[in-house]
């Protein structure tokens, strides 16, 4: 739960208006997500959360900051994308989530595909413990010796722990490329850096035998070579999420993921996945007349001073708003953590016996 201190700030008519909305928010997530708790499950989440954060429709505003923190407190651990160099807004964030959860991150991808974009995650430490694993995802030289083209936006890997259980999370920001399904640039990517995470899973030396490789992949439908591409090299997205019309504001495209490796380690899935639409509770299209005024002249005015259609006026709002949440919606996968009654149930828990570093809790 995070901290509403700044709802105090704010103006009567505007803080009246945040108000509403978290209530609303608050009863959508709740109706809609698991509860959290300490011992038996965590929930893993992933979200682009649009240019976070950039002056391009102004800076994200005290009310954006409050929804952004009670949607990423309804997960234990968040893998964001889209983190940009200014920290200013992820600290405002961090503040409002409050002093029991922490943030790693990488530092800022250089170059122009870089896009000036760290990658991070955000967890919970009354349910997670960072594991001490953290490093950018470096691809290595051909069996030749020759280099080969690094990804655009490096993957972030980082070691967690959870109860009983351990787990690598690696993120990515696939390059997009050109609007087409099968972006030559974008497979590329997809099934270097799969088939790369692909053999450190296997390596009998890998921090944790759980592997889970997520974030905006910029996969368009479950059909596309890109997705094909992550397949092949055994990534599994887990049946709950595969039905899901996709995880953009349209809903229409595939581009965020959760994959897994088959061969995990008390890593069991519980069923329970999806994606929040907060759209549905703030923001909304019938809040347009209100958010107008906020928007300013811009909302009916065009740059060379010529005025808006109100259909462009409404196009201009829904852009505006992703500029405030996102273009994505985060997506979630619970997993299981307490193992107590299975690891007493095994022969092999008998106190005379070698057991696994891995088969206790932590």
């Amino acid at each position: 739960m995070p901290y509403y201190g700044d709802l105090t700030a704010m103006r009567a008519t505007d803080r009246t208006r945040t108000r509403e909305g978290l209530k609303r928010l608050r009863k959508q997530i709740r109706a809609e997500l698991p509860e959290k708790n300490l011992e038996q499950t965590v929930i893993i989440a992933t979200w682009n959360i649009r240019e976070f954060d950039s002056p391009m429709y102004g800076e994200r505003g005290a009310e954006s900051l409050l929804y952004l923190a009670e949607i990423i407190s309804s997960f234990d651990l968040v893998a964001v994308q889209e983190v940009r160099q200014d920290l200013r807004a992820l600290r405002h964030l961090m503040r409002l989530l409050g002093f029991r959860w922490r943030y790693v991150l990488t530092d800022v991808t250089e170059g122009a595909a870089g896009n000036g974009e760290r990658m991070a995650f955000l967890y919970d430490t009354r349910k997670i413990r960072f594991g001490g694993l953290a490093g950018e995802l470096v691809l290595p030289p051909l069996a030749d010796g020759s280099l080969v083209a690094q990804v655009a936006r490096t993957p972030f890997m980082a070691g967690f722990e959870a109860g009983w259980t351990s787990f690598e999370l690696a993120t990515v920001h696939i390059r997009y490329g050109t609007a087409r399904p099968d972006d030559p640039q974008r497979i590329v990517e997809i099934a270097q850096v799969a088939e790369f995470l692909r053999r450190r899973a296997v390596d009998r030396f890998a921090w944790s035998k759980n592997l889970v490789l997520l974030g905006d992949f910029n996969i368009f439908a479950r059909t596309d070579a890109t997705m094909l591409a992550l397949e092949a090299a055994g990534w599994m997205v887990p049946e709950e999420l595969q039905s899901i019309p996709g995880s953009n504001v349209a809903k229409d495209r595939k581009y965020d993921q959760i994959a897994i490796r088959p061969q995990r380690f008390r890593f069991d899935r519980t069923g329970r996945a999806g994606v929040l639409d907060p759209y549905e509770s703030v923001y909304r299209t019938e809040d347009e007349p209100t958010y107008a005024k906020i928007i300013g002249p811009a909302y009916g005015t065009k740059k060379d001073g010529t005025p808006r259609t109100a259909a462009q006026s409404r196009t201009y709002y829904r852009a505006w708003r992703t500029f405030q949440l996102s273009d994505h919606l985060p997506m979630w996968l619970e997993v299981r953590i307490d193992y107590a009654d299975a690891f007493l149930a095994e022969s092999r828990a008998d106190p005379g016996e070698r057991t696994d570093p891995q088969d206790g809790p932590g």
